[in-house]
């Protein structure tokens, strides 16, 4: 076709002002796939039609777009954004915000070096756990503990210690899956421990473990159901029963407590999330939780309990291979003595939930104020989230948001597709900014972000 003659040569292209900022950068291999990819558009656009421009118009219409491409590569993928769907620990927004000390605190350690494996005090090699583990004792009361990358780890890590090659004794209630099948008894399997489960469905016995032990046993198992609750007709052993059975017949006890709460939850209307230093106290052998639930910190999972038990964790081949690194190490330490200071509001998960609805609605009521008609302040209830507190609302305010020809999916996609993006969420018709998960400081941003939305 005559119009495909008017493709002009690549090195025209690639010599064009517009690629003037990537000339550094166009013989890698990406960006002759983006070049290529560009060129067979426009070959495929000009074969549909034949009115594709004069030559000269081509070069700067492929150049522009090549070059938007390469920016667009360029970016990185993980982004901030705001979170105004008052999902506290968004699983998929990246769950806990981390403290702006923490944030400082990594800086210092990790721009340079750091003594992450150097007894400073001996001048020799040291061991990376003694940074959180230290502080994890001092917190939970507990003998030992150690950190690995997530409590999915710790669950296989500690299954594949202790029961290896036995049976493992667990609620037939607890067998839970939690997000992306997480399965209980699926881990137990790839963990190398046999599966031993007892009671019924709402309700287990103590006397149901007791009888299920034989010479097998090797580890009795409580799971923490973390994103639901079961209600009504139902029983299970305390954590003084289940901790005294191990005692008695002399078999370790390992409680996977999910997002592991170390403080009171009443401030948040729920009183029945366990809390890791609970455990401890009751005299369970060993525990595990995450850091990045009702912790409030990076994703990690943390193994506390009696010296015995989490030094064989520790000494499993495995425990290398899930180890966390200096960055993680950084912020969980952080986190952690921020707990032992009692500064509770510099974790700001914690702070969000704990913030009065009497402030969220002012906030609220001053944002609509500000943003005028399209925008009316209302009660709201927000969510944990993450797993914790499952049928827990905290009551919140916000705004409903109402732009004239705009539809609802429509205000949705344009929040969603802004810079930041926002993230609200649809309820009653109409879209929502829930004001507990939206910092102060994002307010001007969103307030802009909304006043260009029309």
């Amino acid at each position: 076709m005559e119009a495909l003659r008017q493709i002009p040569p690549v090195n025209d292209v690639l010599r064009s002002p517009q690629l003037a900022e990537f000339r550094h950068i166009l013989t890698q291999p990406f960006a002759i796939a983006i070049i290529s990819s560009v060129f067979s558009d426009v070959r495929r656009e000009l074969t549909e039609s034949a009115n594709g421009g004069s030559r000269s118009e081509l070069t700067a219409k492929i150049a522009t777009e090549v070059a938007r491409r390469l920016r667009e590569s360029l970016q990185p993928s993980l982004r901030r954004l705001i979170n105004a769907s008052g999902v506290v620990l968004h699983t998929n927004l990246g769950r806990a915000p981390l403290p702006e000390g923490a944030i400082d605190h990594l800086r210092a350690v990790s721009a340079g070096y750091s003594n992450l494996e150097f007894d400073i005090e001996q001048g020799q090699r040291g061991k990376r756990d003694v940074h959180v583990g230290r502080t994890l004792q001092q917190l939970l009361a507990c003998e030992a503990a150690v950190v690995v990358n997530n409590n999915a780890a710790a669950v296989l890590l500690v299954l594949n210690t202790l029961g290896e090659g036995g049976e493992v004794i667990v609620s037939r209630g607890e067998q839970v899956e939690i997000g992306e099948s997480f399965r209980i008894p699926d881990i137990m399997a790839r963990s190398g421990a046999r599966l031993r489960e007892v009671g019924s469905t709402n309700r287990t016995r103590i006397s149901d473990y007791e009888a299920a032990i034989g010479d097998n046993t090797r580890l009795l198992l409580r799971v923490h159901p973390s994103n639901f609750r079961m209600i009504g007709f139902t029983e299970r052993p305390s954590l003084e029963e289940f901790a005294g059975l191990g005692r008695h017949r002399n078999i370790p006890t390992y409680e996977d407590l999910g997002s592991g709460c170390v403080t009171e939850t009443e401030s948040i209307g729920t009183a029945d999330e366990p809390s890791a230093i609970d455990s401890i106290r009751a005299g369970v052998d060993i525990i595990s939780f995450s850091g990045d639930k009702l912790l409030g910190g990076p994703q990690a999972g943390i193994i506390a309990g009696k010296k015995f038990y989490v030094e064989k964790v520790r000494q499993n081949p495995l425990f290398r291979a899930l180890r966390v690194d200096k960055l993680t190490i950084a912020v969980l330490e952080y986190v952690l003595r921020a707990y032992l200071r009692g500064e509770l509001d510099a974790i700001p998960a914690w702070k969000m939930l704990r913030a009065p609805e009497t402030e969220l609605k002012t906030r609220a009521e001053t944002f609509a104020q500000r943003l005028g008609p399209a925008a009316k302040a209302i009660a709201l209830k927000s969510v944990v989230g993450g797993g914790s507190a499952p049928g827990t609302y905290v009551p919140s305010w916000g705004v409903a948001l109402d732009f004239p020809g705009l539809g609802v999916s429509e205000i949705e996609e344009r929040l969603r597709r802004s810079n930041p993006p926002v993230i609200a969420r649809v309820e009653d018709g109409h879209v929502i900014l829930d004001f507990r998960t939206i910092f102060p400081a994002e307010e001007g941003e969103l307030l802009c972000i909304l006043q260009h939305l029309a």
